[in-house]
């Protein structure tokens, strides 16, 4: 058995935030905090249970770890963690912000209508309980968290029920997302980069309208959102699969303009924007370059 941090001891151990009050002694309501993540999350956790459900928003990126797997998190993430499972936390060596909030079953059980939050899939043993997300999404999350600070701290008579409903929001919002699909068994450094540049490239498609524009069309793109440099990236996926980050673009993008030639009625000046590229000449060198022959040509042999 692995060692279970409780809430007095997590609040011992970090003094430097603001302990509840009521909330703590109001057995009516259970126990519900929420914190900016900077003040907290600096640093390396130890490998225990928790005796709080705990939802994350990560913003720095870091690796989870679990008894049998590793999650690393390139940038900005949804995280949840429950009672039951074990992990430790490691941050990345850069500037930690997001947000937290932590509470007990009695909190949510509280409320007959929130009696079935806690059987979500989100807070299963074995579920996803991470989530990367984009910076929209972590616009509209953040905000969440935000409204939940305030109103922790207002005289509002029924917040806590109030909390409760922003809790039951973020929960949505995950369940809007694609959970992460890949967890690294612990393995090599190259082989948890190369799965995670994999998911984030394979998050881009399909494009399903003329006006959208590919987030990450470069190598130096994908480092950046993953917080590596370009050339450890590159030596992570030529290791791990033999191809560079160039090549595992360029291909992925192939198939997707070869999709968009055979069932849209797309003109070619749109799919090359579509695909992140500023002329239409560029596509054609492009795709003559990877397939041998240029878009126009290809869309007449498949119609």
């Amino acid at each position: 058995m692995h060692p279970t941090e409780s809430l007095e001891k997590f609040y011992k151990d970090h003094p430097e935030i603001k302990k509840p009050s009521l909330v703590d002694l109001n057995k009516a309501v259970g126990h519900f905090n929420v914190y900016p993540r900077g003040k907290v999350c600096h640093a390396l956790t130890v490998y225990h249970r928790r005796d709080f459900y705990k939802i994350s928003l990560i913003h720095g990126g870091g690796t989870l770890n679990y008894a049998d797997k590793t999650i690393a998190i390139g940038n900005s993430a949804l995280v949840f963690s429950n009672p039951a499972v074990p992990y430790s936390w490691e941050p990345a060596p850069v500037k930690q912000t997001g947000y937290f909030c932590l509470f007990t079953e009695d909190f949510i059980s509280n409320n007959s209508r929130n009696e079935s939050f806690i059987e979500s899939p989100l807070f299963k043993i074995g579920g996803d309980p991470v989530y990367f997300v984009d910076e929209d999404q972590v616009r509209i999350i953040s905000r969440l968290f935000v409204q939940m600070m305030e109103t922790i701290d207002s005289d509002y008579i029924y917040k806590y029920d109030l909390l409760r409903n922003y809790v039951n929001l973020i929960v949505h919002e995950a369940h809007k997302l694609q959970p992460v699909g890949a967890y690294f068994n612990h393995s090599n450094a190259s082989a948890r980069i190369a799965a995670l540049f994999l998911e984030l490239l394979e998050r881009q498609f399909p494009i399903d309208s003329p006006d959208y524009a590919l987030k990450f069309r470069t190598a130096a793109d994908y480092a950046g959102k993953l917080s590596v440099h370009i050339n450890h990236l590159n030596r992570a996926l030529k290791e791990v699969t033999g191809k560079t980050t160039t090549m595992h673009i360029a291909e992925r993008v192939v198939k997707e303009a070869k999709a968009m030639l055979r069932h849209t009625d797309w003109n070619i000046a749109d799919i090359a924007y579509c695909l992140g590229f500023e002329y239409p000449a560029y596509f054609n060198n492009f795709f003559k370059k990877q397939t041998s022959a240029n878009p126009k040509a290809f869309r007449s042999q498949v119609v």
